[in-house]
């Protein structure tokens, strides 16, 4: 019986010992050692859903770039121009720098019947490879290129600030859609307007040209005008970025706006931003020096004030210049030509009256390397996208 003891404690201390070694433990805390970690297979890597492009024509992109693609340096330098419509005699070579557009002025309309301004436009059409912007000034008011002609129209049509005392909005909205149809029926597709200046102050140079009422009641006027303009199919160019206060004729000579940028942000933006929620195509930046964005620089000019309405503001639109030849830019000295800064600085159009000139320059710089190709690629490719956009391509 005490060998059978015996042998059955021997039994369960072997036991024992071998289910303590089947344990395996930490060397360094004895402590038991987590258990292996099985075979998995790799996960499939998450996607990152693409952002959404809601640029503003951004439906056109592939046929823009397709076009792009098959376009010289020199097509698309031209593009970039938006050109004061030439005398006759310099027709031709102007137009064989093949010029994103023309505007006409009072000349381009004085004593003409419709008829004639409609085969005009078409000439210009028919001469150019690719499908031209023809835009005019037709604001109201002091600023009538068309209905200054009594051949074109019935009367001159009225400042902002008229049709409202006459007849409040709906006047306005009546006198929108008049104005629209009138130029679309010439063949016009851009109307340089609406201004878009916050001005209470009689006194000041722009307030004949501007709604002369609050930043809120002049946004109101401009998304208004906007929306009836798109729908005759006449692209809008909201003017004069950024705001062009109470400062002085840039025709003539350099304007300084001394004026805190909170004002720019609490008054003169407001219509602005209506305009480009509306669906505005493009925006022109005036000449004036705002020193609280950039004191050495016209706007027009300056990379701090496109800047600001790309990465602030969000506009996916044509930004272009005034004309480069008014004084408050033809008078500077700067280190690459006016030309050139204004590409650099972001425009996508330059508003130029010595087209042959100016062509001449860019084509330099970019041959010489002071502007990329992708540069110019970026902006001749929203101007296609705008022509698609627009039904002339």
């Amino acid at each position: 019986m005490k060998k059978i003891i015996i042998c059955l404690l021997w039994i369960f201390v072997l036991s024992g010992c071998s289910l303590i070694r089947e344990i395996p433990r930490d060397d360094q805390n004895n402590t038991p050692a987590p258990p292996p970690i099985e075979d998995t297979e790799p996960s499939e890597p998450v996607e990152t859903p693409e952002e959404e492009d809601t640029s503003l024509f951004h439906e056109y992109k592939n046929e823009a770039q397709e076009y792009l693609d098959k376009m010289t340096l020199e097509e698309k330098i031209g593009q970039m121009f938006l050109v004061r419509c030439p005398e006759e005699e310099q027709l031709d070579s102007f137009m064989s720098l093949k010029p994103g557009g023309f505007i006409l002025f009072g000349r381009d309309f004085e004593g003409k019947t419709k008829t004639e301004v409609i085969d005009n436009i078409k000439s210009y059409q028919e001469k150019s490879n690719l499908p031209m912007i023809i835009g005019v000034d037709e604001e109201g008011g002091t600023v009538v290129r068309v209905s200054s002609n009594p051949l074109l129209a019935d009367e001159r049509f009225k400042s902002p600030q008229e049709l409202y005392e006459i007849g409040g909005f709906d006047e306005i909205k009546k006198d929108a859609a008049k104005k629209s149809a009138l130029l679309a029926d010439l063949g016009i597709n851009l109307n340089l307007g609406p201004v878009a200046d916050v001005s209470t102050d009689a006194a000041d140079f722009i307030n004949k040209r501007a709604y002369g009422k609050s930043p809120e009641e002049t946004g109101l006027y401009v998304k208004t005008v906007v929306g009836i303009m798109k729908k005759n199919n006449i692209s809008a160019t909201l003017k004069h970025f950024p705001g062009y206060g109470n400062n002085s004729d840039t025709h003539t000579g350099s304007a300084y706006d001394k004026r805190p940028y909170s004002t720019f942000e609490e008054r003169d933006f407001i219509p602005f931003e209506e305009g480009i929620k509306a669906g505005a195509e493009s925006i022109l930046v005036s000449h004036n020096v705002v020193e609280a964005i950039d004191p050495a620089l016209p706007a027009s000019l300056s990379n701090k004030v496109i800047d600001i309405l790309r990465n602030e503001m969000e506009f996916t639109g044509i930004i272009m210049t005034d004309d480069l030849s008014m004084g408050a830019v033809s008078e500077l000295t700067l280190e690459n030509s006016t030309e050139t800064t204004a590409v650099l600085a972001g425009n996508d159009m330059l508003i130029v009256t010595d087209y042959e000139k100016s062509y001449n320059s860019l084509i330099e710089a970019a041959t010489n390397g002071e502007i990329s190709v992708e540069r110019i690629n970026e902006s001749v490719l929203r101007i296609l996208e705008w022509k698609f956009y627009k039904g002339i391509m």
